[in-house]
Order: structure tokens, then C-alpha cells, then sequence
């Protein structure tokens, strides 16, 4: 539309220079003067801003539907020789190796866009490896997620945090403003997309017998108390349910041995189609963003200086926590849905368990990012300490209990505590919560669920202590030292990034 005041020809720009305009915008979203000063084009350019944001929130929808629908799978579809959690260790794993080394240097190299591009495609492939389960495939696999989890995070926070940048000057907002609505929306599309996989693997896994979307009628006492719950050893559910089967209470009938071969073909087909389109969605969607300025530092710096943060006591304190977070996460990812889910129900009812999680982890997360800022961290993770100790005093004394997590807000701690070193400081962040992944991936076929319960409750005490201790410490800081520390806009750079649940690799 023209403008309404001053002359016709006003209205109508020469054609030659609003394709000037534009092209420089598409190809690096520069010369803001002249956006600014041409209200078509700073229209143009919020519309486009917008373009890239949704279409960026929805190729990690397509994306992380398939991962996080195959890696809730793994533990059931793949137990043989733990081939399953195995491949999830492995990924995490790999993660630690590439969040110190790799995200810079791939973003360098390849800008934002061809970085979330590629590493997408990485990911398509854990799906492709499920077709055909085998050391050989899965493994491989997991080492290309591993690797392109942490440039494809980085990547996206770069991506929107520019983006946001851009859109405050165009709308006068403030950038922290901005941010954080750009990341509340980008992590409303991630949750969706567990409800969503989750969705696509229960009903898939169900279409074999229309009977299997039922509950059982009866629970055989003796099958279930024998390898369910915190009494699973890790043993074979299919020898076991032959040896506990009773005419008065079948197990045989449950769909705990696995669904049918063309099933999972079905599933992993689904999946990386799903996964693949998000892929193109990127590749030929979005936009190319232009950083202002690029990270010189060598391959070595950010190790150095994750290392020299924790010198900080209070990196060391949080530790414990952060480690707790994966062992958590994990612990829902491979033995919970095994052991609370396949077991007495069957893996068809995985995906409508995990569902419910999502759904309340999406509503938590908004919910308690609104509280905090009146009630402040301390209550929070108390309330959080309390929930969880419940929670796993309730997993060793009955076989069902209702888990329900909620999203951490360890991410958001990282980001106001080292608000000054935010790299080192995410860094360590990601190392450790990717070690308690790999130490319950890597043990988890090797003892029972009740000692990973104790493991995990004993944790978490020295965890909160640990904690208590960081506040005990933030609260004694003079305001000279907070003013030294605080954030400011440029600090906001990945202050969402750490806001992920299990599977926000």
C-alpha cells in the first residue's frame, strides 16, 4: 500500500531501487538506514523476519518429531545386547566432543543456514539406521547426531538472536524482549513436536490389532513383580512373559516382544520423511542471515576456557545438578519407558505415556516461567527437590506412579550466573548434563531400576545442597560484583538455548 500522505508518485518507488533494496536484504539483512527510512520496505522486512522464524520453528518441528519418536523407541524396539540405549549413549557422548570443538567452527564455515541444513540431515539418518538395527548401523548413526547436535543448537540460537536484534531496531522493542519471545515461540513448536511423535509412533504401533489400544484386563501379579517396575533387572521380557503366562491372566498377548517388521518399516518411514522434509524446509525456505561478527578464536580456546571456568566455585557447585538433569532425562527416555510402560502395557503405549509428559512439560514451562519472577529460583527448584524425591520414593514402593516433569530452568541459571563468560559457562553446561545421559545409557543394562532409583535420589540431595550453596554465594555478592556480572543485550545471545528437555540435543 501507498502512503497516505504527500503526492501519488510518492507512493510509488522506482522499481529498480526497491529490487536494490530487497536484494541486499534477502542475501545478508543489511542496510538498515534504508529499511528504516521506507515504511513498505521495514514492512517487507518484518514480514520476512517473521517468515524465517516460523519456518525455522517448524523444520526443527519436522526434525525432532522423528528423532524424539525414535530415540523414546530404543530401549524397547532395540534391547538385544542394549543395542538400543547404547546408540543413545553413544550420542551423548559424541555431543561432549562437539560441544567443545565444533559449533564455531562449522558456523564459520558454512554460515547459520547450511550449518541447521546439514546438521538436520545428520539427523535424518537415526531413523534410516532403524530400518536395519545393528551395531553397524546404529552406532554410525549416532555418531553423526552427536556430532551435528551441538552446531545445529548454536546455529539456531545465533539465527533467532540476530533475527531478534534486527527486529527490535525495525520496532523500536528492546532486544532482551524480543529474544524471549522469538525462544518462547521456537520452544513452543519443540514441544509440539514430542506430543507429535509420539502421537505417530503409538498409533502406528497399534495398527497391527486394534486390541492393542486397550488396557489389559488383568495384571499378572507374578509376571510384573518378577521383571516390571524397580524390579526390572534388565532381563528378557519375551522369555518371561512365556514363563509367567497363565490362562486365568495372559501376558503373552502384550505387545511387549516388539511389533511386526513391516510395522516398524512403516514407523521409520514416517519418521524420515517427517524428519527430511524439515531439512528442505530450511534448504529451501529460509533465509541466509549475516553475523555482524565472526568467532577468530582457535579450535582449542573454548576447551581451555571451559576448563578455566570451573575454577569459578560456583561452576563446581552446580555440577552435581546439571549432571542430575541427564541421569533424569535419560532415566525417562530408557528405563522408565521400558520398565513402567512396555513391560506391564506394551511398547504400543510408549508414545501416549510420553505424550502426557510433553503436555505437561510444555505447560510447566510456561507456567513457571511466569512465576519466577515473583517467587524467584530458590522456591522453584525446592518445589522441583520435593517433587522428584517423591516421585522416586513412589517408583520404589509401587510399580506406577504418574511422571510428570517439568522443564528446568538449569539453562536460564547458567545464563544469569555467568552472564559475563556465557560460552564457557554453556559449555560446561552441555558437558555435564551429557555425562549423566551417558553414565545411565552406559550402565543401564547392567543393574536393576531400584539401584539407578537409589543412584538418583542420593544425587539429588547432594545436588540441592550444592545449589543451596550457589545462592547462599550469589546473595553475598555486593552490587558492585552483580553490576560487574549482569546481563546486558549482548549478553542475550543464547539465553534460551539451555531450555531444552531430554531430547534438545
Amino acid at each position: 500500500m501507498g502512503s497516505s500522505d504527500g503526492n501519488v508518485d510518492s507512493s510509488h518507488h522506482n522499481l529498480t531501487d526497491i529490487q536494490r533494496k530487497t536484494s541486499i536484504s534477502n542475501e545478508s539483512w543489511e542496510n538498515m538506514d534504508a529499511i528504516l527510512a521506507d515504511p513498505s520496505l521495514k514492512t517487507k522486512e518484518i514480514r520476512r523476519i517473521w517468515k524465517n522464524i516460523i519456518l525455522i520453528c517448524s523444520a526443527f518441528l519436522c526434525n525432532f518429531t522423528a528423532f524424539q519418536g525414535a530415540s523414546a523407541l530404543q530401549s524397547s524396539l532395540n534391547p538385544q545386547e542394549g543395542l538400543g540405549t547404547a546408540s543413545l549413549s553413544v550420542i551423548y557422548g559424541t555431543l561432549i566432543f562437539s560441544a567443545l570443538f565444533l559449533p564455531t567452527y562449522v558456523i564459520n564455515c558454512l554460515g547459520c543456514k547450511w550449518t541447521m541444513v546439514i546438521s538436520i540431515c545428520c539427523y535424518v539418518t537415526y531413523p534410516l539406521a532403524n530400518f536395519y538395527p545393528h551395531w553397524g548401523t546404529l552406532i554410525p548413526s549416532s555418531i553423526f547426531v552427536g556430532l551435528s547436535g551441538a552446531p545445529l543448537w548454536s546455529a539456531k540460537c545465533t539465527y533467532l538472536t540476530t533475527a531478534a536484534k534486527r527486529y527490535a531496531a525495525l520496532t523500536e522493542d528492546t532486544t532482551d524482549a524480543v529474544v524471549n519471545r522469538f525462544f518462547g515461540i521456537f520452544f513452543l513448536f519443540f514441544q509440539t513436536s514430542q506430543i507429535i511423535g509420539n502421537l505417530i509412533s503409538s498409533f502406528v504401533l497399534s495398527s497391527d490389532s486394534t486390541s492393542s489400544l486397550e488396557f489389559p484386563t488383568c495384571y499378572n501379579e507374578t509376571y510384573m513383580q518378577e521383571n516390571c517396575g524397580r524390579n526390572d533387572c534388565q532381563g528378557n521380557l519375551s522369555a518371561a512373559r512365556i514363563q509367567f503366562n497363565s490362562s486365568e491372566c495372559p501376558v503373552t498377548e502384550l505387545n511387549s516382544s516388539g511389533p511386526s517388521k513391516s510395522t516398524i518399516y512403516i514407523l521409520m518411514g514416517i519418521y524420515t520423511a517427517v524428519s527430511m522434509s524439515g531439512a528442505l524446509i530450511m534448504a529451501f525456505g529460509a533465509d541466509k542471515i549475516k553475523i555482524r561478527s565472526q568467532e577468530t578464536r582457535g579450535p582449542f580456546s573454548l576447551l581451555i576456557a571451559t576448563f578455566k571456568h570451573m575454577r569459578d566455585k560456583r561452576q563446581l557447585l552446580l555440577i552435581a545438578i546439571t549432571v542430575f538433569s541427564g541421569f533424569e532425562q535419560a532415566f525417562l527416555t530408557g528405563d522408565f519407558t521400558r520398565s513402567f510402560v512396555t513391560c506391564p502395557l506394551g511398547v504400543n503405549w510408549v508414545g501416549f505415556v510420553l505424550i502426557c509428559f510433553a503436555g505437561c512439560d510444555a505447560i510447566c514451562s510456561l507456567l513457571f516461567g511466569r512465576i519466577e519472577k515473583y517467587v524467584g529460583r530458590i522456591p522453584l527448584f525446592t518445589a522441583a527437590t520435593a517433587i522428584f524425591l517423591s516421585l522416586f520414593i513412589t517408583l520404589l514402593v509401587r510399580l506406577f506412579s504418574i511422571y510428570a516433569l517439568y522443564q528446568q530452568y538449569l539453562g536460564a541459571l547458567y545464563g544469569v550466573l555467568f552472564a559475563a563468560n556465557q560460552e564457557a559457562g554453556f559449555a560446561n553446561y552441555k558437558v555435564w548434563e551429557s555425562l549423566g545421559f551417558v553414565i545411565t545409557f552406559a550402565y543401564q543394562n547392567f543393574i536393576c531400576v531400584s539401584i539407578k532409583l537409589w543412584v538418583m535420589l542420593s544425587i539429588l540431595v547432594v545436588a540441592i545442597a550444592m545449589y543451596y550453596c550457589v545462592e547462599f554465594i550469589e546473595r553475598r555478592k555486593t552490587p558492585l560484583d552483580k553490576k560487574v556480572n549482569g546481563i546486558t543485550d549482548s549478553d542475550t545471545e543464547c539465553k534460551g538455548e539451555g531450555d531444552t528437555s531430554i531430547t534438545a540435543i
